[in-house]
């Protein structure tokens, strides 16, 4: 028979055990979720804002409500977040908020994985969707076009045919706007203008999102 000294320390263990494997067993960007949450707790947003949802286009876009004056704007960008991510934490970062109008950008890092297929993106934005309308049946839905990184010209393809997917769901939807900033991004030879990204190739500069504010603002509510 063990001594209960020996069982103790066997439970104590086991219990230490079990406490690592949760720490080291959360989800994708459960830290930036968190990190969302605590500042809704400390003052949270007003109810009809126009909510930015998505990718790290967004969570690197800090000066955003200064493009559109006049606005509330609440931005829930995550950096190398997917679609997938998007709809993992929807309760938490979508519906809570009532937003009037929901702007999207995402799908382009589901693209560069290498494994998600531009029907792969279009199925996945579509059950983004349906949760949306579930639980938010009047509000505006509006997509931004996956941009054309340099750094991720080999996707090109996959990119422009998950946009026209895309595209052509929203076609049938009332309440809905696409907004198209890939071609507004080539050059005249058709390929992604550098002098817009940074030195990554993948984030953009302040030119960029110039021109973003440029294609975004005529599809907001007032």
């Amino acid at each position: 028979m063990q001594s209960p000294r020996f069982i103790l320390a066997f439970v104590l263990c086991h219990a230490f055990f079990l406490y690592s494997c949760s720490q080291n067993s959360k989800l994708p960007f459960e830290d930036d979720i968190a990190s969302f949450q605590k500042a809704d707790k400390d003052s949270f947003p007003p109810a009809n804002a126009i909510l930015f949802v998505g990718s790290s286009s967004f969570t690197m876009w800090k000066d955003v409500a200064n493009y559109f004056p006049g606005y509330t704007i609440i931005n829930r960008g995550f950096g190398g977040s997917g679609l997938n991510d998007v709809i993992r934490y929807a309760d938490k970062i979508i519906i809570p908020y009532k937003p009037k109008q929901i702007v999207i950008y995402c799908g382009e890092n589901d693209v560069a994985t290498g494994s998600a297929t531009s029907t792969d993106v279009e199925q996945r934005f579509i059950q983004l969707f349906g949760m949306i309308r579930q639980e938010l049946p009047d509000v505006a839905i509006a997509f931004i076009s996956m941009k054309p990184s340099p750094s991720r010209e080999k996707y090109i393809e996959a990119t422009m045919d998950a946009n026209k997917r895309i595209r052509a769901f929203l076609a049938g939807k009332s309440n809905t706007a696409y907004i198209d900033v890939f071609q507004l991004m080539l050059g005249a030879d058709g390929k992604p203008r550098k002098e817009l990204f940074r030195e990554d190739m993948l984030h953009m500069k302040p030119e960029g999102y110039a021109i973003w504010q440029k294609a975004i603002e005529p599809a907001l509510l007032k």
